[in-house]
């Protein structure tokens, strides 16, 4: 993992998904790693200087985005960011606990009032018109010293960041599991690309099996 010369973070877009290519189920249940792959996803986390989730996994999960399920200290734990148009995050959520540091992104049209409730608890980057710049955002991220970032989802925000360029690197756990439900997330929901020639090519790197347990 050695970032790009580019003024942006060497980003790795890390998922568990099912066979069928879902991330959660129409309900939003989402347990599918195994305790190799926690293990593995956290000791990804401390690697890592930042982790980025959109608002929509914030309001699903209220995940704390932390090292947790490996030995680990408060001074292991990379940057939040939480990429929040609106301003929607709930000022009861972990992601604003202090834990570690976050970073709310959000643009002009989130609610001023909730911005700076917002402020009140973590740092507020506004960045965009009615959807945050991803590009610009990268660019300040880079600017503040990230140089490594790990992408945490969910669907919208992993289609967003894939189409426009922004992933260096994907890493995947594949669940022998089927979900099914055309409502539910895929790995990479968003407008989709028109024609199958204009996808998001990977190149091929390594394969690691585990015994999958319950």
């Amino acid at each position: 993992m050695s970032p790009k010369t580019t003024e942006k973070p060497y980003t790795i877009l890390n998922s568990a998904m099912t066979l069928d290519g879902k991330i959660a189920t129409k309900t939003g249940s989402s347990e599918i790693s195994g305790q190799e792959d926690l293990v593995r996803v956290h000791e990804l986390r401390m690697e890592v200087d930042a982790i980025m989730v959109g608002i929509n996994t914030v309001l699903a999960d209220d995940p704390r985005l932390t090292v947790h399920k490996i030995p680990s200290s408060k001074s292991d734990n990379p940057l939040r960011v939480v990429v929040d148009s609106r301003a929607r995050t709930p000022l009861n959520f972990r992601v604003l606990n202090s834990d570690a540091k976050t970073l709310l992104v959000v643009t002009p049209a989130a609610d001023p009032v909730k911005v700076d409730q917002l402020k009140q608890h973590v740092d507020v980057f506004v960045c965009g018109d009615k959807h945050v710049d991803l590009k610009k955002l990268m660019k300040h991220l880079y600017e503040m010293g990230i140089k490594t970032l790990m992408l945490e989802g969910g669907s919208t925000l992993n289609y967003s960041m894939l189409s426009g360029g922004l992933v260096d690197e994907v890493r995947v756990c594949i669940a022998p599991m089927v979900a099914g439900g055309k409502h539910a997330k895929t790995l990479a929901d968003g407008d989709g690309f028109d024609e199958m020639k204009d996808s998001v090519k990977l190149e091929f790197k390594k394969v690691t099996t585990w015994e999958m347990t319950s």
